[in-house]
């Protein structure tokens, strides 16, 4: 009985190869003639009739060979144990491109085109969320003599710049020991940890500075805590109306993916540095994505989640090959965002 388990599992990550690398519904025949399964084209049709009773496959005529459902889809996803691997070549190709990136947001935009290119699909990536990116320093600049430029500086490269008010006027001498302050209170701390930061470093400042720094402690945790902004990097959005299939069935997710809310949570479940998370079609909780696939996986430090990347894309996506770049390209950002 094991056996022929096995082999209904066999059958069934062969339809599913052959229907994602040629869009056409797979019968008995072609599975015999393309693949080794040592028995005949009968047993073939037999094990085919179970999985399709069994709702993993589906036949959309009654002369048609067999397309892969989502519970089919879900069966062979997770037989993937191994990611496959990438040659040498396509490891140092990827680390290069990402690496010439001068900033923060030029990597991550890289990485996003990368993806997009290696899967032709849509690639998207988070921005480093400010609540688990450490302070490592604080700008102040005089604007006017009632207005300061604050720029929020974190380890990850992310830049951050907020406008704060005083109604009484800044004397210029005073902004360095502002900034000095602000930095003594902040440096080294992620922003969860700023309102404790901020509330002892009111509690302490000299009183000629009380107000500025009452000011700019406000904005700190108003505007960047309180309210941080998590912000997405999107490309090859085309890729989903290359096909005409993908045109009708995917329409839907165009929309969806303008709504960074709804795709930061699908982000979100990638929790885990060491793996990747992929999401078929009704598994999605948002509707518009319910025709959709999503491969998605962290990146970070070695214990410490920065942020999220990954692929959105049609069910029939290449699922091996696409859970191997967003892999890779995940774990290459991290490398990239720490200087290794």
């Amino acid at each position: 009985m094991a056996g022929t388990q096995e082999r209904r599992a066999e059958v069934l990550r062969a339809i599913v190869t052959d229907y994602i690398t040629s869009r056409e519904p797979v019968g008995s025949k072609s599975l015999v003639e393309r693949h080794k399964l040592g028995v005949s084209s009968a047993t073939i049709r037999n094990d085919m009739g179970v999985l399709e009773a069994e709702g993993y496959i589906t036949q959309q005529h009654a002369s048609s060979g067999r397309i892969p459902t989502e519970k089919g889809y879900r069966a062979f996803v997770d037989t993937i144990h191994d990611i496959k691997p990438l040659s040498r070549a396509e490891h140092r190709a990827i680390l290069s491109f990402l690496q010439d990136g001068v900033d923060l947001e030029d990597v991550l935009r890289r990485s996003v085109q990368l993806l997009a290119q290696l899967t032709r699909q849509v690639a998207v990536v988070q921005v480093p969320t400010l609540t688990v990116s450490h302070v490592k320093h604080c700008e102040i600049v005089q604007l006017t003599p009632h207005r300061l430029l604050l720029v929020l500086i974190t380890d990850t490269g992310r830049v951050e710049q907020r406008n704060v008010e005083v109604t009484s006027e800044i004397p210029t001498e005073d902004v360095p020991r502002v900034r000095d302050a602000v930095n003594r209170a902040l440096s080294g701390r992620t922003l969860a940890e700023a309102p404790d930061a901020m509330e002892s470093l009111v509690a302490h400042a000299p009183r000629e500075l009380r107000s500025v720094i009452v000011a700019c402690a406000t904005v700190i945790v108003e505007t960047l805590v309180e309210r941080p902004s998590d912000r997405l990097i999107l490309a090859g959005a085309s890729n989903l109306t290359r096909t005409q299939e993908g045109s009708n069935a995917l329409r839907p997710v165009l929309e969806a993916l303008e709504e960074q809310v709804v795709v930061l949570k699908l982000l979100a479940a990638a929790r885990d540095l060491e793996s990747v998370h992929v999401s078929i079609g009704e598994e999605n909780e948002t509707e518009e994505l319910r025709g959709a696939s999503i491969v998605s996986a962290g990146y970070g430090g070695a214990a410490e989640r920065l942020g999220g990347l990954g692929v959105v894309g049609p069910t029939f996506m290449d699922y091996p090959g696409t859970m191997s770049h967003v892999a890779v390209v995940a774990k290459y950002v991290g490398d990239v965002l720490r200087g290794e």
